[in-house]
C-alpha cells in the first residue's frame, strides 16, 4: 500500500457558511461595523497603523554589528528567578550541608532548568546551612545568619 492509496475513514467536516440568511445573517458573529468586521485580514506584525516593530530599528550588515534595541514598545522580559521560602528546606538537608541550585535540582526541590534560585523567609531555619549562589530576601538573609548559617 502507498500513500496515495490510503483512504479516509471519515468524512471532511464543511465549514459553516455565515453571511446567507437563516440563523448566521445580519452581521455573521463578527459584531457590527468596524475593522474587523469589513472583511480586513491584520498581519501579525500590524500595531494599529504604526510601523511594523522590525522597521523601527536601524539594519546593520554582520553578525557582530548588531545594535542595542531601545524603544518604549519593545521590551525583553527578563526572567525571573525560581522562588523558595526557608520552609521548604526543612527536613531536606541536615546541618552543616552546603545547599546551591544544583543540590536543589538533585533533591527534585526545583521543578524548572531557570538558572537563579531565591530564598524567601517564609518559616524557620532550623540549623546551620552554607548557602552558595542563591539570591535572599533581606529577611530570609537575616533569618539565615542568625542562625548560624553562612551566604557565599
Amino acid at each position: 500500500m502507498q500513500l496515495h492509496e490510503l483512504k479516509k475513514t471519515h468524512k471532511d467536516k464543511k465549514p459553516k457558511r455565515i453571511g446567507r440568511g437563516g440563523k448566521r445573517g445580519t452581521f455573521s458573529g463578527r459584531g457590527s461595523k468596524g475593522q474587523n468586521a469589513r472583511g480586513a485580514r491584520l498581519g501579525a506584525d500590524f500595531r494599529g497603523g504604526n510601523s511594523p516593530i522590525w522597521k523601527l530599528f536601524p539594519k546593520r550588515r554582520g553578525s557582530t554589528k548588531k545594535t542595542e534595541i531601545k524603544h518604549r514598545s519593545f521590551k525583553v522580559k527578563k526572567s525571573k528567578p525560581e522562588v523558595l521560602n526557608l520552609k521548604d528546606l526543612k527536613g531536606i538537608f541536615s546541618e552543616g550541608e552546603t545547599i546551591s541550585p544544583s543540590a536543589l535540582k538533585e533533591k527534585n526541590i526545583l521543578n524548572s532548568s531557570k538558572n537563579k534560585v531565591k530564598i524567601l523567609s517564609d518559616g524557620e531555619v532550623s540549623g546551620k546551612f552554607n548557602f552558595s549562589g542563591i539570591l535572599f530576601s533581606k529577611s530570609a538573609r537575616e533569618k539565615v545568619i542568625k542562625a548560624g548559617g553562612e551566604i557565599k
